[in-house]
């Protein structure tokens, strides 16, 4: 026996296998990827004005709300504040310089004393009693209590009549003088002129008409305009109806009966009344043949 024997190991066969299935893979079909639509450019424009229009309306609504909107200032006829002529005339020589009058001074309230050239003798009264008699006694009532006070009247034709109305302007400093024919018939258009002028030359929240035969106190009036108020549309005083006087014979005919009725639409009555600047804006836009019938 050989001490050493050889054995030779017989190599391992390698095998390569490979595994197919048993069926045959069908060919892949080429797919198109798809092509999107164009939207119309018709639609695009149409879009973007509409986004637009829609930017735009939101804009301008948040604007509007965060933004007060001022009382606009409507102008009327000619009128004259004889008080502050006087006072910035006076304020222009002290202090060597052209002050001008200012601009629509803000105030609770501006009371107009409705009167006419054949009251002086109730001017008169009231300048003893409650309206003050000189221009530094209308101002310091004017600083203690909100309000300023003057006589209305309009003009006339009679020059001996406005030389001695001058008169009384020169003396006293206490008139508004407004753009109209003062006489009696005239009575609504002096009113609604009143307001005008009034909302024109002077920035307050009420305005107040009253007739010149009252008994005023000045310190209670601006006491009740000063109360808060839910409404700014505001009306203080009375209101009245009646029956339309339709015989020519009597002496508050009315020519334009037919056109009215029986009865007279409840209206502003009284020798004082109040009006809020909401509602005299109203009254300053609108023209005088629409505010015929207003109670005097």
């Amino acid at each position: 026996m050989p001490l050493f024997s050889h054995r030779h190991s017989s190599p391992l066969p390698t095998t390569t296998t490979t595994s197919y299935s048993s069926k045959l893979l069908k060919p892949l079909k080429p797919t198109s990827a798809s092509v999107p639509t164009r939207t119309p450019l018709p639609i695009i424009v149409f879009s973007l004005v509409s986004l637009l229009i829609g930017l735009a309306g939101t804009i301008f609504a948040v604007a509007a709300l965060r933004r007060s909107t001022p009382l606009p200032v409507f102008r009327c006829g000619k009128s004259e504040d004889t008080f502050r002529a006087f006072y910035s005339l006076s304020n222009s020589r002290n202090l060597n310089h052209n002050a001008g009058l200012i601009e629509r001074p803000k105030l609770l309230g501006f009371v107009g004393i409705q009167t006419g050239f054949a009251a002086a003798d109730r001017r008169a009264a009231l300048r003893t009693t409650w309206f003050p008699s000189d221009p530094d006694g209308l101002l310091m009532l004017e600083q203690a209590t909100g309000l300023a006070f003057r006589f209305v009247i309009g003009r006339s034709k009679d020059a001996k009549k406005m030389a001695e109305l001058q008169e009384e302007i020169d003396k006293y400093r206490d008139f508004l003088v407004i753009d109209i024919k003062d006489e009696y018939v005239s009575l609504p258009w002096k009113t609604l002129e009143f307001f005008k002028a009034a909302f024109q030359q002077f920035e307050a929240d009420y305005y107040v008409k009253a007739d010149d035969d009252i008994y005023l106190r000045p310190d209670r009036l601006a006491t009740l305009l000063a109360k808060e108020r839910t409404d700014p549309r505001t009306y203080i005083g009375c209101m009245k109806k009646g029956p339309v006087i339709t015989d020519p014979k009597m002496k508050w005919y009315e020519k334009s009966g037919h056109l009215i009725g029986n009865e007279y639409f409840q209206h502003a009555y009284g020798p004082i009344y109040v009006l809020s600047a909401e509602v005299v804006v109203s009254l300053a836009t609108a023209k005088n043949n629409s505010f015929q019938f207003e109670n005097v």
